[in-house]
């Protein structure tokens, strides 16, 4: 049997939203979603330029080289971020999330960075194969909230990692291998915030068509305000001889795609009927390429056609009211958009500083500042350096324990840098102390003609330690 891909995707800009910074591709050996930050045209901008990056990849590799053709295609994306915020000031901070997944004849590599998501359905049990990088689930993994709290927390969105000018890329980048009978869902956090874990499980179970599922999904985060862009991507693996390519073809969507990146939703639901009920526009049946048999309703669609229409008809109603006071409306948009954005900027500055302290047993580079704001840390482990905390320099201690001035994490790597050169010389400067302190003769008693005598003869000693690189040599070895 010969595994292989085969997948549905779909966007929509959402009930909120003027534009779609969300960028998606899905093909047969790749599917990768991108969720732009930094602005309406910034965070297009952003989420285009990761997937442009990535969509070469879509393409028959071994399976040990796909890590590091994910990792040289983030690297591209993220240099090209930066030449843009340097050739355009107005975008600088522009940044996106990126979550992938690459197939090799069986073999899935992941390459996520970001708060979107990626799923896993095997022989029933659901699981998140991606973890968040944001600052509740840092939180999270320090077991200062549970996940239930997370899951409302008003900063749930913060993200601490992300694909971003500035700054340098982390993913994570791991390999998996592949099951017949496996489904993946890929999201942007447009769904995973509105739809719980237990509904996005029972639609995969429930809907093995793909093109259905992910018009679902739309469907059901509409329902739920559809406050975000709302991107998704669901892949089954399949016998490719029962389950042939025909009709299936590579598709890019969303702020990526050729058109304005504001595909329109199917407006054969409630969902898509409220939709355009706001935003206007004509009905349209989706936005995949996947050619698949007309079907007709059955009865018992037709059954349900009735309370639907009903149900949308009732949500219009309770809308109303809301859309004529279009300028109040406006104007609180403005204020949390204001307030939201402030804090935003502050946190996202804080994660480009750096600053050297200990964790009471050895030195460690924090990346933030260290401050709390509402009890919270500003700051996270960037990297333990190993040097135990009983062994810095009398000299440089006192800063360590209070933690040295943030600054770039060159700054901090400098600093960590000299400590270690300081501790290898005082090591050094020892080891020589002993060595000379060494005895150089000793005394012993020979007879010479019926007499004893005591003389001195040298001792053997070893060699004088070497002196390291950057440290004072001392005296003259002999």
């Amino acid at each position: 049997m010969t595994l292989a891909l085969r997948y549905a995707v779909h966007t929509d800009v959402g009930l909120l939203r003027e534009g779609n910074e969300d960028s998606a591709y899905a093909g047969p050996n790749l599917l990768a979603i991108a969720d732009g930050m930094g602005g309406h045209a910034a965070g297009e901008v952003a989420s285009s330029v990761a997937i442009s990056a990535l969509a070469g990849l879509d393409a028959e590799v071994p399976a040990d080289q796909m890590l590091d053709l994910l990792a040289a295609a983030v690297a591209q994306a993220n240099n090209r971020l930066h030449e843009m915020s340097i050739e355009d000031p107005s975008v600088e901070g522009m940044g996106t999330t990126l979550t992938a997944l690459m197939w090799s004849k069986g073999t899935i590599a992941i390459c996520h960075i970001g708060d979107s998501r990626a799923y896993l359905l095997r022989d029933g049990e659901f699981h998140q194969i991606t973890r968040d990088h944001t600052l509740v689930q840092s939180l999270v993994d320090d077991g200062r909230l549970s996940p239930a709290q997370a899951a409302t927390h008003p900063q749930r969105s913060l993200v601490m990692r992300a694909l971003q000018s500035g700054t340098e890329a982390e993913p994570d980048l791991s390999l998996i291998e592949a099951k017949a009978g496996d489904r993946y869902l890929l999201c942007s956090d447009g769904l995973s915030d509105v739809v719980s874990e237990d509904t996005l499980r029972e639609t995969l179970q429930q809907l093995p068509d793909r093109e259905d599922a992910v018009h679902r999904f739309v469907d059901l985060a509409i329902r739920g305000g559809g406050p975000d862009n709302i991107t998704c991507i669901v892949a089954d693996v399949v016998d490719s001889d029962a389950d042939p390519l025909a009709g299936q073809v590579s598709r890019v969507v969303g702020a990526a795609s050729n058109g304005d990146g504001r595909p329109r939703l199917r407006s054969d639901t409630p969902a898509g009927r409220a939709h355009l009920l706001i935003h206007g526009g004509t009905p349209a049946t989706g936005v995949t390429a996947i050619t698949r048999p007309a079907g007709t309703a059955t009865d018992g669609q037709a059954a349900r056609a009735e309370p639907e229409a009903l149900e949308d008809s009732a949500a219009a109603d309770h809308r109303a009211p809301r859309r004529r006071w279009p300028v109040v409306t406006t104007i609180l948009i403005v204020l949390v958009i204001v307030i939201v954005g402030g804090g935003y900027v502050g946190w996202r500055y804080t994660q480009s500083q750096y600053y050297v302290g200990t964790d009471g047993k050895q030195v460690i580079i924090y990346r933030g500042v260290n401050q709390k704001v509402l009890g919270m840390s500003l700051s996270g482990v960037y990297s333990a350096t190993g040097i135990p905390l009983s062994e810095v320099p009398a000299n440089d201690k006192p800063a360590i324990l209070s933690a040295t001035a943030p600054g770039s994490l060159t700054d901090a790597q400098k600093t960590v840098g000299s400590i270690k050169q300081t501790i290898l010389c005082n090591k050094y400067d020892a080891a020589y102390t002993t060595w000379a302190a060494l005895p150089t003769t000793h005394k012993v008693t020979v007879t010479v003609r019926g007499k004893k005598e005591v003389r001195s003869e040298p001792l053997p000693r070893p060699a004088a330690p070497k002196t390291p690189t950057g440290c004072t040599p001392q005296g003259t070895a002999g």
